[in-house]
């Protein structure tokens, strides 16, 4: 391929339209990029009808080509309201609102309903990886800029994607989720050990509980989750959602019928039973290095149920199979006491007003002061042993 053809920019408004190959050949290299930005976890989103401009999200991928190769990519949606994106900009809205600004439609650079950090701009193996990524941002500007767009967002980057936005001009927010990290750990017993004794008899007490309770764990994943109807799993989803007053149905049963036949190899389903009857289910995701909690649900309540199915096998899982993370989802300081470590993540914005603009970065330099100070004590809370 020469190097001499001419980069060329192209928007694309279905995944489908965009080679799988193609994409998953930039995916499949970063292992940062896994698993939330694979062309089948994506295009899911799409043929289910959960990410559309019905839903709040417009496809708008930005693509960068070298002829007929594709070199650079991210996935980016115009959306018309702040659902289901987990950096939560509702308090920007309002004082875009109280400016005279239209927040919405805006543009974001993101893999939907997902708060896992992990490369938001994928560069081909041999390129120039700062030139692709700022080609790309060039892009998503214009777009902005030609739209009458307020905003451009780049959520849940990593830490060097966030510094070389912020060398463009973004402003970086920081946030903070509880992760378990791997500290060599050979058995489970490993970690528990770690733990000063109050804390490790809790632990294993809520362990035992579900034990006596008479519910046993099942980890279904690869071709054996055939044999599991989606219809139980989104219904497992869709009971933890329906039981909050904020609770929405961002995805549905399409969604998990298609993942579960074409995303199998990501997949790792935890079902919770009672003899042969599911009480209880969690859908996670497995990467190469890192495990990914994603939906829990229950059908009947069993106490620490919850801990057990989406904290304590989870880790048992990740230490089995010596992965390095296991990062169960967005919230929960209920996590830190046992034994999940507070993990930066990082967001990008660019706004297009300057009065707006400044109101958020002072927000943000506020922020991030909060959240250095509050480190050093969430991080006394696991519960380690000093």
């Amino acid at each position: 391929m020469s190097e001499a053809l001419p980069l060329q920019l192209k928007l694309y408004s279905s995944l489908r339209d965009i080679p799988e190959a193609a994409w998953n050949q930039l995916v499949l290299q970063d292992l940062q990029a896994l698993p939330f930005m694979e062309w089948r976890w994506l295009e899911a989103f799409e043929s289910s009808g959960c990410v559309s401009p019905e839903t709040g999200w417009q496809p708008s991928h930005l693509t960068l080509w070298r002829g007929n190769h594709l070199v650079a990519a991210a996935p980016a949606y115009l959306k018309y309201d702040s659902h289901g994106e987990f950096v939560f900009d509702w308090s920007w809205a309002s004082a875009a609102e109280r400016l005279g600004i239209a927040y919405y439609p805006k543009l974001l650079l993101a893999a939907p309903l997902a708060p896992a950090t992990g490369t938001r701009m994928l560069v081909a193996a041999g390129e120039d990886r700062a030139a692709r990524e700022a080609e790309l941002i060039r892009g998503a500007l214009q777009l902005a800029r030609s739209e009458g767009l307020s905003s451009v967002h780049v959520l849940f980057c990593t830490e060097q994607e966030s510094a070389h936005l912020e060398a463009q001009g973004f402003c970086v927010r920081h946030g903070v989720q509880y992760h378990w990290k791997n500290h060599d750990y050979a058995t489970y017993d490993d970690f528990l050990a770690r733990f000063n004794s109050k804390r490790r008899n809790q632990l294993r007490r809520e362990s035992k509980a579900v034990a006596d309770g008479g519910v046993t764990l099942h980890t279904i994943e690869g071709e054996a989750l055939a044999t599991v109807d989606p219809k139980l799993v989104y219904a497992l989803y869709a009971s933890t959602v329906d039981r909050h007053v904020w609770g929405r149905r961002h995805l549905n049963f399409e969604f998990f019928q298609t993942v579960m036949r074409d995303f199998r190899h990501r997949i790792q389903l935890v079902l919770a039973k009672k003899a042969d009857r599911v009480v209880a289910g969690a859908f996670n995701l497995l990467g190469p290095q890192t495990l990914y909690g994603r939906y829990w649900g229950s059908l009947e309540e069993v106490p620490f149920l919850h801990f057990k199915v989406c904290l304590y096998h989870p880790v048992e899982e990740a230490i089995a199979r010596k992965l390095a993370r296991f990062e169960p989802g967005a919230g929960g300081e209920h996590k830190l006491v046992r034994g999940f470590e507070p993990s930066l993540t990082y967001s990008a914005h660019w706004i297009s007003d300057a009065t707006l603009d400044r109101a958020v970065r002072d927000f943000l330099t506020h922020e991030r002061a909060a959240i250095a100070q509050g480190l050093p004590a969430w991080n006394a809370e696991t519960g380690f042993k000093t």
